[in-house]
């Protein structure tokens, strides 16, 4: 494997149902819960909430180094994110996302969007999803 830039370490003991997760460094912990939806509580975090997160963090700070590259604000971006457990049909499940993004800076269509299709290239999440799951792209309202 090639040396990486920063490695993440995190332990979790229970699973998704009645789980707690701890990053090493300790400034992330979480219980781990099902959604009321699936049965359970509610009463703590779930992977995909934490999926969700991450995904829109990670695209945000790649939208703000595309648009630096591209001489463009891009760092006031807002987006809300949506990562979606669907059955997969043979017992299992799989995983849908859609990145709503707002660019409060760049109001020109055909300039968000292209910020936007070059982030999605960029971001290890995307690189990590493209393929495996669906990922629908919505930019300052439009869908791509």
């Amino acid at each position: 494997m090639v040396k990486a830039l920063y490695t993440a370490r995190a332990h979790v003991a229970g699973g998704r149902a009645d789980g707690h997760g701890r990053t090493e460094d300790g400034r992330l912990e979480v219980n781990l819960r099902q959604p009321k939806e699936l049965g359970g509580d509610g009463d703590g975090a779930n992977p995909e909430q934490l999926f969700a997160i991450g995904y829109a963090a990670c695209f945000a700070a790649s939208l703000a180094l595309v648009g630096q590259r591209k001489q463009l604000r891009a760092d006031d971006a807002a987006i809300d994110s949506k990562v979606m457990l669907i059955p997969a049909g043979n017992g299992g499940f799989k995983l849908g996302v859609e990145l709503d993004i707002t660019l409060p800076s760049i109001t020109e269509p055909a300039l968000a969007t292209g910020l936007v299709e070059v982030a999605h290239q960029v971001c290890p999440y995307s690189n990590a999803t493209r393929g495996n799951i669906e990922v629908a792209l919505v930019v300052n309202g439009t869908p791509l």
